[in-house]
Order: structure tokens, then C-alpha cells, then sequence
């Protein structure tokens, strides 16, 4: 936003400090993803049980489960395979989410299942991460659902990843075979484009706890941070002032009582930026403009706030808005357009085809929308694009172009992560078919 004042200027210097600081990031969201057999629910019961963030209860559970199955030490994959099937079967099926902490930062972590059929559901765990850790098996090395997993956390942009070469006992914790593995995945990660996150390979042994919480005895050649470290350490979060503010309307507040009648607040979450007090404003896709006179924040009135506060914002004038019109500034307001292209991942068991009508889910807004085209779909194994498939398929990969009945205010997904992206809905039972990503518009 532009100032006249070197006084302004200070001011609005002040507040984006004051809102940097008081949304100084200490919990980190990240998920994990790998294929079948790889490791991952034994690596992430590992760091549960060796960071000290396993109840005494839960333990007992594991081991006496474990006793029972003849083993002698507790199995620690069964602390994330909460499933019953998941039990019987040795597999992760659904998202496991688990909360833990250490004394350096607070964590929201998603076990994402690792088997080709249920790749969809690390759309899931990824979708809000803000890394993603990849195993794979030492003797195995990259396999296609390694790859598949990369191309997803990078249409995803998180921001890093986490290559943990596991099972490196048994391999003789042989370097060698860590760096060949590092090095082939950077390699593929380098085809993938600019949305790959900043990459960290660690080999780790997540059976016998190498290098998981505790450095590894047994690769003393290896000087990087362990897995726990790096988690801790990683610098996370973006400024809450970077980029411009979105705040999409999700409830309109019309008291019905005397003292408030005059009330008309306009109630959502801040999607991305600052907002303050006399900033000039656009009410998207209408392109009404006002001013915003007041800012209610947990039933007090603020003169700032910030992503990801929730907020009740007041205009200066009376203008017709609902929920899923979208509040954003005046000189950096997003794109309005009923066509929109987009890279996807189809999570739904039935395709997705060409002139199939769906819905479409943007923030707070759904609106009717046909599939106009589908241009390509993506090879794994080589990137390349296969043309006019005609039809997605279960975790397929893709483009999609899509036309709405109605106007949307969207930025790109590179832009903005959250208003960026949007969701395909099958309009006879409400199934969310494909994840989608914006990359055009018009």
C-alpha cells in the first residue's frame, strides 16, 4: 500500500513489526509420505517415542499388542496406524494426525498412507504443510511412488523436504548408497520446477533410532542435523504483511437486538496480509469499493490484524455482500473470471471426463462449473505430458480447464496457496473429486 508520509510510512513500518511479532511462528505443520514398506509409521513412532511424546498408557498399549504378535521389542509403527485394518493389514490407510512438542517448537504432524491407492490422501496431509518428509528404502531406492510423492509436494509448493533414506542398517550404513539416493533425487526434484522446496537428505535408520532423534553412532561420517533437529530448526512461516490482503466472507452479522440494529459486520478468516483500519477496499466479484471503518477481533475493536486471525471487518458504506464475496485491496485485488485452468491430483475413485458438470469450492464460495478440457496428464516416470487423455483416473496427475456459472476472485496457486486453490465436488453426493491448482485465468 502506497503512503504520502514519511510518517505513514514509520506507522505502517510499526505495525507489520508488531504483527510479525506477534505471529512469530512456533509450531510447525509438516507430513510424511512414502511407499509401502518403506518405514514411515516405524520413523514417525520413532520420533514419538524418542522425543518423549508417548504417554504411558499408549506405550503399554503398543507393547502388550506387540507381546502378542511374538515380538520382543514394542512395534512403534502400531503409535500411528490407529486403524483397526491398518493393524491387521501392516499398512497405513487414512491420514494419522498427531500433536507433540518439544521445548523448541510445537508440532502438527500427518502420516500420510504410502500405498499407490491411497496416494490421494497425501494431498490431505500435504495441502498445509510446511514440509514434507519422503522416505525411502535403502535397498530400494526411488521408486515411482517416491516420485509421485515429490511431483505432489511440488504442485503443492510446500516449502521443504525431507529425503530420509531409511533402513540405512541394512545396507552397512554404507555412504555410498545415501549419496547416490540423495543425488538421484535431486535430480528428479530439479525436472519438477521451481515449486520443489528447499531439500535436506538424511540417512537414517529408523528401526534402531539412527539419526531420528539421536545422532548416529554408526554414520559418523555424516555432519547434517538428525531428522529431530532439522524439524526444530527449519525456518517456517511466512510474514504476515507478505502479500496482500484476502479475507473471504464467511458469515454476515446482522444483530436483531435495539442496541446493535445498525450493525453490519462481514466475518471471516484473514486468508493472507495485513489489514488495518481506512484501508480502501474492493468487495470481489461484484468490484464494489469501500473503506474499511472497523475491525472486531475476539469482541474488541483493533485498529491492525493479521493472517490467520479471524475477523469481523466493518465498511464505511452499505454494500450487498454474502457469504463467498471475497474482501481484498483496492490496488492488489486478484483476478476475477469465469474460466480458470489448473494443474489437479483426481482423488475420487470414479474419473474425472471432459464436460462432466461439477462444482467448485474456493474458499467460502461454490459455484456450478463445467470441465471444459483436459489438456494433459502427467507421466511420473519421465514428467513428460501425456495430450488429451480425455479422463482422469484415481491419483492421476494433471490439467484441467474448468468454466463456472458464476464469477470467482481467485489468485494463482504460486501466488497464494490458499486462495490459489480450489476443489472439484460432484454435485449428486457432495464427493470432492479433484484437488485443484490455479496456474491461469481468462
Amino acid at each position: 500500500m502506497s503512503v504520502a508520509t514519511v510518517a505513514a510510512d514509520a506507522a505502517d513500518a510499526t505495525d507489520a513489526t508488531d504483527a510479525t511479532d506477534a505471529t512469530e511462528v512456533d509450531t510447525l505443520r509438516f507430513a510424511t509420505a512414502g511407499s509401502v514398506d518403506d518405514g514411515k509409521s516405524t520413523l514417525v513412532g520413532r520420533l514419538l517415542h524418542d522425543s518423549k511424546s508417548v504417554l504411558a498408557d499408549q506405550l503399554e498399549a503398543v507393547e502388550h499388542v506387540s507381546r502378542g504378535r511374538g515380538q520382543d521389542a514394542p512395534d512403534l509403527a502400531l503409535l500411528t496406524d490407529g486403524l483397526r485394518a491398518e493393524r491387521e493389514q501392516g499398512i497405513t490407510i487414512d491420514v494419522a494426525y498427531r500433536y507433540f512438542a518439544t521445548p523448541r517448537r510445537r508440532f502438527v504432524l500427518a502420516d500420510t498412507p504410502g500405498h499407490v491407492q491411497y496416494t490421494r490422501n497425501m494431498v490431505t496431509g500435504a495441502s498445509t504443510a510446511e514440509l514434507t518428509v519422503i522416505l525411502v528404502d535403502a535397498r530400494h531406492g526411488i521408486v515411482e511412488q517416491t516420485r509421485r510423492h515429490a511431483a505432489i509436494a511440488a504442485l503443492l509448493r510446500v516449502p521443504h523436504l525431507v529425503l530420509a533414506v531409511n533402513k540405512m542398517d541394512l545396507v552397512d550404513f554404507a555412504r555410498p548408497v545415501f549419496d547416490a539416493l540423495a543425488e538421484e533425487f535431486a535430480a528428479y526434484a530439479r525436472e519438477l520446477g521451481p515449486g520443489v522446496g528447499e531439500i535436506t537428505a538424511i540417512p537414517v535408520s529408523a528401526l534402531a533410532g539412527d539419526n531420528v532423534v539421536e545422532p548416529s553412532r554408526n554414520m559418523d561420517w555424516y555432519a547434517g542435523p538428525t531428522l529431530l533437529e532439522h524439524l526444530e530448526t527449519v525456518s517456517v512461516g511466512d510474514r504476515p504483511d507478505d502479500g496482500p490482503a484476502r479475507i473471504p466472507v464467511q458469515y454476515v452479522i446482522r444483530p436483531q437486538i435495539a442496541e446493535h440494529r445498525d450493525y453490519r459486520g462481514y466475518a471471516g478468516q484473514i486468508t493472507s496480509g495485513v489489514v488495518r483500519v481506512g484501508d480502501p477496499v474492493t468487495v470481489l466479484p461484484t468490484g464494489r469499493a469501500s473503506t474499511v471503518e472497523a475491525i472486531d477481533l475476539l469482541g474488541e475493536a483493533v485498529g491492525t490484524a493479521w493472517a490467520p486471525q479471524s475477523v469481523t471487518v466493518r465498511l464505511r458504506d452499505d454494500i450487498d455482500i454474502s457469504r463467498g464475496d471475497l474482501i481484498a485491496p483496492i490496488d492488489a485485488a486478484p483476478t476475477v473470471t469465469r474460466k480458470v485452468s489448473a494443474v489437479v491430483c483426481h482423488v475420487a475413485d470414479r474419473p474425472l471426463a471432459v464436460g462432466q458438470r461439477v462444482l467448485l469450492k474456493h474458499t467460502t464460495r461454490t459455484v456450478q462449473a463445467v470441465v471444459d478440457a483436459i489438456p494433459s496428464r502427467l507421466d511420473l516416470d519421465d514428467l513428460s505430458p501425456c495430450p488429451d487423455p480425455g479422463q482422469l483416473s484415481a491419483n492421476d496427475i494433471g490439467r484441467v480447464l474448468v468454466r463456472t456459472a458464476e464469477p470467482l476472485a481467485l489468485d494463482l496457486y504460486a501466488e497464494s496457496r490458499r486462495t490459489g486453490s480450489f476443489l472439484l465436488i460432484d454435485p449428486a453426493d457432495g464427493t470432492t473429486l479433484t484437488a485443484c491448482m490455479a496456474d491461469g485465468t481468462g
